[in-house]
């Protein structure tokens, strides 16, 4: 809330420079800020007495706007791309789906490798873990194993993070 839209009959007022000023009637604290060409801003509601400052309302949103976008521009957007394999994979069909996922890895991104078992693969999750460590020591010099090979459900996952 700024300037008229505050209802309170009493503020907490703190002056632009950051100085306390103490327990003032709204009008008076309108009076001063107009006087100095700011705005009286509402900035803790849940005190008793509301705290208020004077400040360039405009000037502030825009830093904190500031701010924000620059946050953003600091973040790193991770995709997680995905390989799937089955129990019976053939090897030149393993070295497509690794060669794939070395691209991967070294474009930035995250890569989730997945065994489906269907009907009796379910008896030999083994070969799955096989599968999955191969391939897991194929990219190494890309990718490192942030999460180990696990069974969920009917399929088995492993996730690789890219090296720094």
């Amino acid at each position: 809330m700024i300037n008229e839209e505050i209802r309170d009959k009493e503020v907490r007022l703190i002056d632009s420079d950051g100085t306390m000023l103490g327990i003032i009637s709204i009008k008076e604290a309108q009076t001063l800020a107009s006087t100095k060409n700011l705005d009286l801003v509402k900035i803790a509601p849940q005190g008793v007495p509301p705290v208020c400052k004077i400040m360039d309302y405009g000037k502030y949103m825009f830093e904190l706007a500031k701010k924000e976008k620059e946050a953003r521009k600091n973040q790193k957007i991770i995709n997680i791309k995905e390989v799937r394999f089955s129990p019976s994979i053939e090897a030149h069909d393993f070295e497509f789906k690794v060669k794939n996922a070395y691209k991967f890895l070294q474009n930035g991104d995250k890569v989730k490798v997945s065994i489906k078992f269907r009907g009796r693969e379910m008896h030999y999750t083994s070969i799955g873990h096989e599968i999955l460590d191969k391939f897991a020591e194929e990219v190494k010099d890309v990718g490192i194993v942030e999460k180990k090979p696990k069974l969920e459900g009917k399929s088995m996952i492993m996730i690789l993070n890219p090296k720094q």
